[in-house]
């Protein structure tokens, strides 16, 4: 458990939410290519249904429930951060969510709670495995 670890110890939301997409890009790309897609563009092609605002805000949802205190608390911070470019595509909320759920997910990968990580990745992607 990492409850009750935030605050100095962690980077800044935005830098969580950088790794966190990082993160969460090569939890994708495994699972894809697990599925036997070989060919790079449609590896590529397949990625984008998983990365967008839109498709993490919904992870989100999924999650949301399930994450503890420290967790809860970077994910609404990253959300309120002031700094959000929301792509032309992606609605304000969606945007925000999907910052919200990388900051969270870059957070667990610093930490190096792995097992927490893919818990809960492999629960936001419980539709797609």
């Amino acid at each position: 458990m990492h409850d009750g670890v935030i605050g100095a110890d962690l980077p800044t939301t935005a830098a969580l939410a950088y790794l966190g997409d990082a993160r969460h890009a090569l939890f994708v790309r495994r699972m894809l290519v697990e599925r036997g897609i070989c060919k790079s563009g449609e590896l590529n092609e397949a990625a984008l249904a998983y990365v967008t605002a839109e498709a993490q805000a919904a992870m989100m949802r999924k999650i949301e429930h399930l994450l503890l205190d420290d967790e809860r608390d970077v994910y609404r911070r990253a959300q309120n951060s002031g700094h959000l470019n929301r792509p032309r595509h992606a609605s304000a909320a969606d945007y925000r969510a999907a910052t919200g759920f990388e900051a969270v997910i870059g957070m667990l990968e610093w930490l190096g709670d792995e097992e927490r990580l893919e818990m809960l990745l492999s629960v936001a992607h419980n539709d797609e495995k």
